[in-house]
C-alpha cells in the first residue's frame, strides 16, 4: 500500500535551524552522502562487470577465477553500508506505517523521533562492533579463506564507516527537532 509523503519525509536539502553547528553538520553529511552514492553506483556497476566476466570466463574459456566472488562481495558490502546514511536522510529505510494515518501529526513526529533514538542506539552498537572487528582483523592480519586471501579489515572498515555515518545522520535527525528546526 502506498501512502502520500509524511511531512517529515520530504527530501531535505538543508535543515532550517538557527544552530550553526547543526546546520553545518547537516550540509557536510548531505555532500558526503551524495559523493558516496555516486561511488556506490560505480561499485555496483563494477561488481556486475566482475561477475559477468567471471561467468563468461568460466563458460567460454573454462578458466576459473579465484578473486571475483570476494571482490564483488566487498564492493556490495561497501555500497550497502556506505549508502545507509543517505537512505536514512531520505527516510527510505523499511518502516511499518500501518498506524500513521490514525495518528495526529504531533504523535507521528514523536513516533519518528523515538524510532530515530532507538535506531541510533542499535546502530551505535553495530558501529562499535564493526570497528572492533576491523581493529582485530587489522592487528591479527586476518584474511579470507580463499586463494586470493584479501584482508578482512576491508569489509569491516566499510561496515564501520557506513554505520558511523548512519549514526551521524540519525543523531542529526534526533537533534533537529530539539533545536526547533523545521525540515524543508
Amino acid at each position: 500500500m502506498m501512502h502520500g509523503p509524511i511531512t517529515d519525509q520530504v527530501e531535505v536539502k538543508v535543515p532550517a535551524t538557527s544552530n550553526l553547528l547543526v546546520a553545518v553538520l547537516g550540509r557536510v553529511l548531505d555532500i558526503c552522502n551524495r559523493v558516496i552514492v555516486i561511488l556506490a553506483g560505480i561499485a555496483l556497476v563494477a561488481a556486475c562487470v566482475i561477475l559477468s566476466y567471471s561467468v563468461l570466463g568460466r563458460a567460454l574459456f573454462h578458466s576459473p577465477n579465484y578473486w571475483q566472488d570476494e571482490a564483488a562481495v566487498f564492493l556490495l558490502v561497501g555500497a550497502t553500508f556506505m549508502t545507509a546514511a543517505y537512505v536514512q536522510s531520505q527516510r527510505g529505510h523499511v518502516a511499518i506505517e500501518a498506524f500513521v494515518g490514525l495518528m495526529s501529526p504531533l504523535v507521528n513526529k514523536i513516533r519518528l523521533w523515538l524510532v530515530d533514538v532507538a535506531s541510533f542506539a542499535f546502530c551505535a552498537f553495530f558501529a562499535w562492533k564493526s570497528w572492533t572487528l576491523a581493529h582485530e582483523a587489522w592487528v591479527d592480519g586476518q584474511v579470507s579463506n580463499s586463494m586470493w586471501s584479501p584482508p578482512l579489515a576491508i569489509p569491516y572498515v566499510l561496515m564501520g564507516l557506513g554505520m558511523s555515518l548512519l549514526c551521524l545522520q540519525l543523531l542529526l535527525q534526533i537533534i533537529l527537532p530539539l533545536t526547533g528546526a523545521q525540515r524543508r
